[in-house]
């Protein structure tokens, strides 16, 4: 039966805007095509989007992956996990949070035996995941302990033809300098190379952020650059990398319209992020590489100043849903 990729979609925290992006997303008749989609949650969640979206979709229920006979239909495997009045739209919810974590677990281990080709979450609240029992720095390390990755995974996100990177993530700004090393920003820049390799860029080329301001000034403003960030880079180009810096973290976006990149390593999360988010919120993309899953979402969040307003943006979801199955290959 299978003439196209068995895709899961989980619905996101329940409390924000993640149902009704997963509603509009599997209206376009462009998402629907890609694959066949197999919906994973709870039914009111699923219901609850639909209302906030002012549309439906129509799909059929199963019990697991294994009923999937035909590959054009929607479908959807309700867990029943996310309590009546558990939760209000736009309110931070343990019930909601801890629901998360189990849609993602059983998403995640389906895909792990092979019964899914990737898995694509809607946004999700750190907190309410940490609150509901799923004590993780992030949803990164979360996943990587679900799925028994010790190490050589790292987030990555995506927003059009660029790809960005770091070498520390949710982490305190405090702690950032001591963990830039030679060793780290090494393995981020290995990393970057072969996430886009085996998306299909062809020698990809990866500019590497400095940490401190005007790259350090020669060791004037801190000798990361020289002892740590430029070695690492050195060392990556002994190994064929095609990778370049440290640049200054205030002008290397502008370094797109003059030396295009493919990937930019950052040293910290604002700093990539930040940069990415101005160039199209709506567009970018998370995802979790270096996992035997793959595993995508929205760059964005929760947005629970507008759940259930009907008003969410669901172009972030779509590319995360096209990037995943491009992901596939």
């Amino acid at each position: 039966m299978k003439t196209k990729p068995v895709v899961g979609v989980t619905l996101g925290d329940a409390a924000g805007i993640g149902p009704e992006l997963v509603v509009k997303a599997l209206q376009n008749a462009e998402i629907r095509q890609l694959a066949t989609w197999v919906l994973i949650g709870d039914e009111r969640v699923l219901q609850q989007g639909q209302d906030a979206a002012g549309s439906s979709i129509t799909y059929r229920s199963i019990d697991n992956v294994g009923q999937v006979d035909s590959a054009d239909d929607l479908y959807f495997i309700d867990l029943h996990n996310v309590p009546a009045n558990a939760y209000t739209p736009g309110q931070l919810s343990v019930e909601s949070g801890k629901a998360t974590g189990e849609t993602l677990t059983y998403a995640l281990k389906v895909a792990q035996n092979k019964q899914l080709d990737a898995v694509i979450y809607a946004p999700i609240n750190k907190e309410a995941l940490h609150s509901g029992g799923f004590h993780f720095q992030d949803e990164l390390h979360f996943f990587a302990d679900l799925l028994e990755c010790k190490e050589g995974f790292s987030e990555i996100n995506v927003m059009d033809n660029l790809w960005v990177t770091r070498v520390t993530s949710h982490i305190a700004l405090k702690d950032v300098s001591r963990l830039v090393t030679k060793e780290r920003v090494a393995r981020i820049i290995r990393f970057a190379h072969t996430t886009l390799t085996n998306a299909g860029i062809a020698n990809p080329s990866i500019a590497v952020a400095a940490l401190n301001p005007h790259a350090g000034d020669g060791g004037l403003m801190g000798m990361e650059e020289i002892e740590e960030i430029r070695p690492a880079i050195q060392e990556a180009k002994q190994e064929g990398i095609n990778v370049a810096g440290p640049y200054p973290a205030d002008t290397i976006f502008l370094r797109l319209k003059t030396d295009p990149f493919d990937c930019l390593v950052g040293m910290y999360h604002d700093q990539a992020q930040t940069g990415m988010k101005l160039m199209g919120f709506n567009r970018g993309v998370t995802v979790s590489g270096g996992l035997p899953v793959i595993i995508t979402t929205p760059a964005h969040g929760t947005a629970f100043d507008i759940a259930g307003k009907g008003v969410a943006d669901p172009g972030a979801m779509e590319q995360a849903i096209k990037l995943a199955v491009r992901l596939i290959g």
